[in-house]
């Protein structure tokens, strides 16, 4: 991560955790009083091959003890009405700002993959995290509304973490790569634009 990079998300983490901090209050108030506690979602992910990081969410399912891998259709039942609504709209990720100011991830980058996808395509992400990990990026954009129609069919979590291996990683892979190729401060600009505004080009 380039010194210019680092300080624009610090300065725009700072701002937006400013502004946002009425609807972050809103937000876990609900959580708490329509589904209890807790309030966040907290994972382990990789922000290098060996360096991993704990994730800020806010909780969008029911727990589970068992739980494992990527979310598809197997997961939905467990979604609550709040975590629908935060989904759709991507506020379950807010509390992510956490993340970008103490430097575990970027505003722009690859998504950061769980532990247990580098153990087991390490050919893949020992390229694709030389990237800082980001909330979202070139690959979030172009494949994830992809990814939920192929993931949302998957009945059981041997067939979500199936499809996932087979068909989501090495596509999000290219495009991450083709991230790594143009990635500049304006062209990050461009996509957190694109984030919200979906009208924007990505070319």
């Amino acid at each position: 991560m380039t010194l210019s990079k680092r300080i624009f998300d610090i300065i725009i983490a700072l701002l937006l955790i400013v502004m946002l901090s009425p609807l972050i209050v809103a937000l876990a108030l609900a959580i708490l009083l329509l589904d209890g506690r807790p309030v966040l979602y907290l994972s382990e992910r990789m922000r290098s091959m060996d360096e991993g990081f704990t994730l800020w969410k806010f909780r969008t399912m029911r727990p589970d003890a068992y739980d494992r891998g990527v979310s598809g259709g197997d997961k939905t039942s467990r979604i609550t009405r709040t975590g629908g609504f935060m989904r759709r709209y991507r506020l379950d990720e807010i509390p992510q700002l956490w993340n970008i100011l103490v430097g575990d991830i970027s505003f722009v980058g690859p998504r950061p993959p769980l532990r247990r996808y580098t153990e087991s395509h390490p050919e893949v992400y020992s390229s694709v995290l030389r990237s800082r990990p980001g909330v979202t990026g070139l690959a979030t954009l172009v494949f994830h509304r992809t990814e939920e129609r192929l993931l949302a069919p998957c009945r059981s979590k041997d067939e979500t973490e199936d499809v996932y291996c087979r068909r989501c990683i090495p596509r999000k892979a290219e495009l991450d790569m083709i991230y790594q190729q143009r990635r500049t401060l304006c062209y990050d600009l461009r996509l957190m634009l694109a984030t919200v505004l979906r009208r924007i080009s990505l070319h």
